[in-house]
């Protein structure tokens, strides 16, 4: 019976200290797994959880190096490895006394994508609304040189140490499952780069831009206010900061080059806080990070019948072509030409995902030849009953691919707009009506639901615009 009793205590112990040995084996974070994508040419971090007191070391396979770090109190390590140029696969071992190898790693360009419904849409598409061409895209998706991390959906009142995700092989059964305007740039990046993409998707379809930011991000804004931490489940998505919580704290310090970002529909109501919000977002996302000012390219929203009700979503699409040139290192892709009146949801992803690419390629990238940008409207003189309209960015003019243009309007000092006739010349657009003799505004586009006509030469539309800052017409 003692022997029995012996035997009992001594297999406790030995089950005791195998468990207490898995706790303290190291413990990284989901960003951290096989098949991951680490920024190139960079001082790239690593953190995790060990036993306290220990020393963390970690050996990269593409120089033999190695890094170590004491794991503090808290049980806490963070360290700094230097990545090469693009390559791969490799090999990245973590060890506390016991090692934990990750595999199969490539070093390439790492991008955060984020925003509402048109980020978080995947390639299959939704339910009776298509992404056009994805069957054949998914069809021809297997890749060894993207990887995809996509972040479920999480909300919460505090700051979160990890989320639900994994890096996965791109392959069709992933690729149809991610985010289609995530994976056409990704995918134009890897083909113009020829290296390793990696594509990081947190997004989460009807969310307004404020749980996107962090405590800080919304302490300059007044009418912002940030929830009580409570220990309750019972809280809006649409709360200031728990978005950012729950789907982007965690992946703060990962090694990214930039961020794409689709979203303002939901704030479409709120355009002048907007115009404010979005810089801020940025701001605040790049203070977090800490790695400079990191590129941050945006799509414009699409053209849709929103109704009767509200603001005409023209004037969020002005806030945001405003948005892109208060901050460095920011573009806005315009997809004027591809929204749909029936469907908040173009069907053109791989359209404006291309014009996203082009942004990051041309100005991130510096591939010489490339003329990423559409044209904007610069000013306008009159001349007699004709309003002339000059441009940037649009050094070989403008075109309408030889279709009229059938956006423009005009008013006088009345300030009612009547449909005009509109002209492209060398110098940009004439707009002219019989039914003002004393031009004073020209409008463009400027409507729910309109189809974009003027262009660039490059095939990127111009944004709708408005040379007026009237609120009320007549």
């Amino acid at each position: 019976m003692k022997k029995l009793f012996s035997f009992s205590v001594l297999l406790f112990v030995l089950i005791l200290t195998s468990n207490c040995n898995l706790i303290a084996e190291v413990k990284l974070p989901s960003l951290f797994t096989d098949n991951m994508v680490l920024q190139q040419n960079s001082s790239v971090a690593i953190w995790g959880i060990a036993d306290k007191d220990k020393t963390v070391k970690v050996t990269t396979s593409w120089n033999q190096k190695s890094y170590t770090a004491k794991v503090g109190s808290d049980g806490k390590f963070k360290l700094n490895i230097s990545t090469p140029v693009a390559g791969g696969p490799y090999d990245i071992s973590v060890s506390d006394g016991k090692n934990l190898k990750l595999k199969n790693v490539l070093i390439g360009e790492v991008w955060l994508c984020s925003g509402q419904s048109n980020m978080e849409m995947p390639m299959k598409g939704y339910k009776n609304q298509p992404v056009i061409g994805s069957a054949e895209a998914i069809a021809f998706s297997s890749n060894s040189q993207i990887r995809l991390f996509s972040v479920k959906r999480a909300k919460s009142l505090v700051p979160l140490d990890d989320v639900d995700a994994k890096w996965q092989l791109c392959e069709p059964e992933s690729v149809a499952e991610f985010s289609a305007t995530a994976y056409f740039f990704g995918e134009m990046l890897n083909r113009a780069l020829k290296v390793p993409i990696g594509l990081i998707n947190a997004s989460w379809g009807g969310t307004r831009i404020e749980p996107w930011m962090s405590d800080m991000g919304i302490k300059n804004f007044d009418d912002i206010k940030a929830p009580e931490r409570t220990s309750t489940n019972d809280f809006s998505v649409q709360t200031p900061t728990v978005l950012f919580n729950g789907m982007i704290n965690p992946l703060l310090g990962y090694g990214i080059k930039g961020v794409i970002w689709y979203q303002g529909e939901s704030n479409r109501t709120q355009p002048q806080a907007y115009q404010k919000l979005l810089p801020a977002l940025i701001q605040n996302w790049r203070t977090l990070w800490n790695i400079g000012d990191f590129p941050f390219y945006y799509m414009q929203i699409a053209p849709f019948l929103y109704g009767k009700e509200g603001l005409n979503s023209a004037y969020l699409r002005e806030a945001q072509l405003n948005s892109s040139s208060v901050l460095p290192n920011v573009g806005m892709a315009c997809i004027l030409d591809v929204g749909e009146k029936e469907t908040i949801h173009p069907s053109h992803k791989k359209t404006g995902a291309d014009r996203l690419g082009l942004l990051a390629l041309g100005k991130t990238y510096n591939i010489k030849g490339i003329q990423a940008e559409s044209p904007t409207f610069k000013e306008f003189k009159i001349d007699q009953n004709i309003a002339k309209l000059y441009f940037d960015n649009a050094p070989l003019g403008l075109t309408s691919f030889n279709q009229p243009l059938s956006n423009f309007e005009i008013a006088g000092e009345d300030r009612k707009f009547y449909p005009a006739s509109a002209v492209i010349t060398k110098e940009g657009v004439n707009v002219s009506s019989p039914s003002v003799n004393k031009p004073v505004a020209i409008r463009y586009a400027f409507k729910d639901f309109v189809v974009g006509d003027l262009f660039g030469l490059n095939g990127c539309p111009v944004s709708s615009f408005r040379t007026d800052d009237w609120t009320e017409l007549k």
